[in-house]
């Protein structure tokens, strides 16, 4: 898996402080994607486990409180990241105490395959389905445009 963009500190992408991690690759190419440069596969940096291990911690990090991990893209779910992001939320559950995972797709959570559904029991809140430039609303909290829906498994 390659990765864009590793934010530590991100107020925007999720609710309180989190980490933030912009995946490559996207099969969607939604029509007014404000991320198009995430589109490619082979773009940005190798997902390495340095980078793994830094995600966590930063996560565990106690002069920031960070309420958890943001995954968005590109797309995540994107069969070719599957393995990397399953390795990752994982490593996050199991090291983390107490940090919530938010995931942005835009496939639909009724269409998702067996392997990217064994992401979600590692998850918190999915955000699902193409970003759509015709029911763009600026005003949504968390989603782009008004057919997305949030999907929360395993928050209080």
């Amino acid at each position: 898996m390659n990765y864009h963009k590793y934010y530590p500190i991100d107020v925007v992408n999720g609710p309180g402080t989190r980490c933030t991690l912009f995946v490559s690759g996207c099969e969607h190419q939604c029509k007014g994607c404000y991320n198009q440069s995430t589109w490619s596969l082979n773009s940005g940096f190798p997902f390495t486990d340095e980078m793994a291990d830094q995600i966590i911690s930063d996560l565990n990090d106690t002069r920031i409180y960070r309420r958890g991990l943001s995954l968005s893209g590109g797309d995540p779910l994107h069969p070719a990241n599957i393995e990397s992001v399953l390795a990752l939320v994982k490593r996050v559950k199991d090291e983390c105490s107490g940090k919530d995972i938010w995931l942005w797709t835009g496939y639909l959570l009724d269409e998702l395959s067996a392997a990217q559904r064994e992401v979600l029991a590692w998850i918190d809140v999915l955000i699902d389905g193409k970003f759509e430039q015709d029911k763009a609303d600026p005003s949504l909290e968390w989603r782009g445009s008004a057919n997305q829906l949030i999907h929360k498994f395993h928050l209080n």
